[in-house]
């Protein structure tokens, strides 16, 4: 608000509010715009800064982070249901990027120097749950300590990542079925293909018409079930024959297992039973390119910003990436929920299972009747 003060007397004059101007200074749709921009879409507070000075309606950096810190505090209930829905996923992918913080206290005898933002997105029943987490933990310590708040009695999950250990979650009573992502794989015998090209085009060739297969049936939209026996019907005998073909290869020395193409072979046959598992459970992915999208968020976020500052300013990040590009995946409005989870978020802390990217529509829908109010 613009004052004036009389050089004579003192007198301070405050000009009058705007009809309809709330008590609070930022409203809620400015709030989820920030948290947008940058988070959603990768644009520093500095340029932030630069932007709203050019518009004439100057907002600082500072002004920004603290009104991220504040809401973030206030809508977190929403990515805790999140991550508690997200334990029960029927297939969890995860991988992990890395990430600098500037200023980490790490735990206590925890000698690793690396940070890292882990991606974990997890299909439950129609939905599709995408989280980020920050820190010194890889994707697979994060993935544990999401799957300690799965249900007792409910089946193991399948869990699809590459083949590094360091994705593979270790919590008790709970044993995921292991698939590794076929596109890894393929990604070697791509690097040397300029070497072995008649070689590499039988593989390239046989996967390229696994993953036609495998696009037939979402095209399709065919159940777990009908998916399975259609690869069992048409991918397998070419993963067969693939399998067949690479034994021979290195068995019959016609390939040298140190060549580039010798150590692409041995990679998918030391992973093959964790790779064709598509061929023998319902469900079962058979890459991981879907965590690798979600990760371009958290890479787009470091290659504008650099870096997280502190531990807490990555949650933040972790909190609004989550929220955002959940709402993406399950094609709701992330500028509209973010708004919506604000302007209830006492509704929020205690219903959180109705305030979720799918059917939050429905409580606005319930709070806005006459029995609601």
């Amino acid at each position: 608000m613009e004052r004036l003060r009389c050089n004579a007397c003192g007198q301070i004059f405050k000009a009058d509010e705007p009809e309809g101007a709330g008590p609070e200074k930022y409203d809620e749709t400015a709030v989820a715009m920030i948290a947008l921009l940058k988070y959603g879409t990768g644009v520093p507070f500095q340029r932030l800064e630069r932007l709203q000075k050019q518009l004439g309606m100057p907002l600082s950096a500072a002004t920004q982070w603290d009104l991220m810190a504040a809401a973030a505090e206030l809508i977190r209930a929403a990515l805790e249901e999140l991550i508690r829905q997200a334990a029960q996923g029927s297939v969890m992918h995860n991988d992990d990027t890395g990430m600098r913080i500037l200023r980490l206290t790490r735990e206590p005898g925890d000698k690793r120097t690396g940070t890292f933002t882990s991606g974990i997105v997890s299909l439950v029943g129609a939905w599709t749950i995408a989280l980020f987490f920050t820190g010194w933990k890889h994707a697979g310590e994060n993935l544990a300590e999401v799957l300690k708040q799965r249900a007792r009695g409910l089946p193991a999950p399948i869990q699809m990542s590459d083949a590094l250990s360091r994705n593979s979650p270790k919590v008790e009573g709970v044993e995921p079925l292991q698939a590794n992502c076929l596109a890894h794989g393929r990604r070697q015998v791509v690097e040397v293909a300029d070497h072995f090209p008649e070689e590499c085009r039988y593989v390239l060739e046989t996967l390229r018409d696994v993953y036609h297969h495998d696009a037939l049936a979402r095209e399709q939209a065919m159940s777990p079930e009908q998916r399975l026996r259609f690869h069992q019907d048409h991918s397998g005998p070419l993963m067969k024959g693939l399998h067949e073909w690479m034994e021979a290869q290195l068995g019959e020395h016609k390939t040298e297992p140190n060549s580039g193409l010798g150590k692409a072979i041995s990679y998918l046959l030391n992973h093959w039973m964790k790779l064709t598992l598509f061929l023998r459970q319902p469900g079962a992915p058979i890459d991981n390119n879907i965590v690798e999208r979600a990760l371009k968020k958290a890479i787009l976020n470091r290659k504008n910003a650099l870096f997280y500052k502190t531990l807490n300013g990555a949650g933040v990040g972790d909190l609004f990436m989550s929220l955002i590009h959940t709402c993406e995946l399950n094609g709701a409005n992330p500028f509209d929920y973010l708004t919506e989870l604000q302007r209830h978020s006492e509704e929020l802390k205690r219903r959180p299972s109705e305030w979720m990217p799918w059917n939050y529509r429905e409580a606005l829908a319930r709070l806005a009747t006459p029995t609601a109010a």
